[in-house]
């Protein structure tokens, strides 16, 4: 039986948490459907587009996706500092760019006058839409409802089209980020739709890649910063030429389907993330089969379950792969 979302998320422990949508019948997000002769491939502009507008309108990062022929991954950041700092009239013209809202939001966003039982009432609102902005359950919903309607209206169909809930892991350290964002972004290698990391069409590697190349940063990607100072804009806290290195690397190993090697700058990254290098290709090609709920070190797992009231660590066994004991 699937668990509560609010017994998954733990802001308190992590705010980085990797979410996967399924397509529960026989259809496609893209390529050719063997049955229909259909191509499907511009279902996943729909959800490329979708995803990084979304990203703008919530106070959530997008840290990497991969949107794939029948399922779809996304690792997101909750940004509680962004939505905390959000004034009165951000929130509601944020909600409004997903919403038409109510009367009560339009009049006040129209700069009239409100009677003391509105203002009661209007921030009532507010502070429940302040709180949406920051769910990680209302950003996956604004993403595959559409999604699923437009889709639907393509077919002639009702019903559903993805596979109920999405799923959610919380990703509880550095390492477990590491390993998940390169599972993610070689999705398309693994599933032999790609040859590169940079001809991985509709993944967060590859427009990093392209940005790379001009000396940019994606505007809506959480970007990498390096390794964590004080003072430092929010980022992913590792340097994005070695993540870039070592997905690279990777990727012809898995492609080429051969041992292969590492780098030495690969595996000074992997030193520092405290994960085993014999175990690096089986977690970016077994990540899905080996986690199932969520991933990081003993003593963050710990802490995870007990402030979510846990009785039993859960997946304990699997954290084995992940660190060096």
């Amino acid at each position: 039986m699937p668990r509560p979302r609010k017994t998954q998320i733990s802001i308190e422990d992590t705010l980085y948490y990797h979410c996967c949508s399924r397509v529960v019948r026989r259809a496609y997000l893209c390529g050719n459907d063997p049955f229909s002769g259909i191509n499907y491939d511009h279902r996943r502009d729909w959800v490329q587009s979708l995803l990084l507008k979304l990203e703008s309108i919530f106070a959530i990062d997008v840290a990497a996706f991969a949107v794939m022929s029948n399922h779809l991954h996304v690792i997101l950041r909750v940004d509680i500092e962004t939505a905390n700092r959000w004034s009165d009239r951000k929130i509601l013209e944020q909600w409004h760019t997903l919403f038409k809202g109510d009367d009560l939001t339009k009049k006040y966003l129209n700069g009239d006058v409100l009677e003391s039982h509105e203002i009661k009432n209007l921030q009532r609102l507010i502070a429940v839409y302040r709180s949406r902005l920051c769910d990680i359950s209302w950003f996956m919903r604004c993403l595959n409802e559409p999604i699923a309607r437009r889709a639907n209206k393509e077919d002639n169909c009702t019903g559903r089209f993805w596979e109920g809930r999405f799923k959610s892991q919380a990703l509880l350290d550095d390492a477990a980020l590491l390993t998940c964002m390169a599972y993610v972004d070689l999705n398309p290698i693994r599933a032999k739709m790609a040859e590169t990391p940079q001809q991985s069409d509709h993944t967060s590697i590859q427009l990093r890649i392209q940005s790379a190349l001009k000396g940019e940063t994606p505007p809506n990607l959480l970007p990498f910063i390096g390794h964590e100072k004080e003072n430092q804009p929010t980022g992913i806290a590792f340097s994005l030429q070695d993540y870039l290195t070592l997905v690279d690397e990777t990727g012809r190993i898995i492609h080429n389907d051969k041992r292969g090697v590492i780098s030495s700058n690969s595996k000074k990254l992997l030193d520092k993330m405290d994960i085993p290098h014999e175990n690096w290709i089986k977690l970016t090609m077994e990540f899905g089969l080996l986690f199932h709920g969520p991933v990081g070190s003993i003593e963050e797992l710990t802490c995870y379950c007990q402030h979510l009231q846990k009785r039993r660590r859960h997946f304990a066994s699997c954290c084995k792969y992940l660190h060096i004991s």
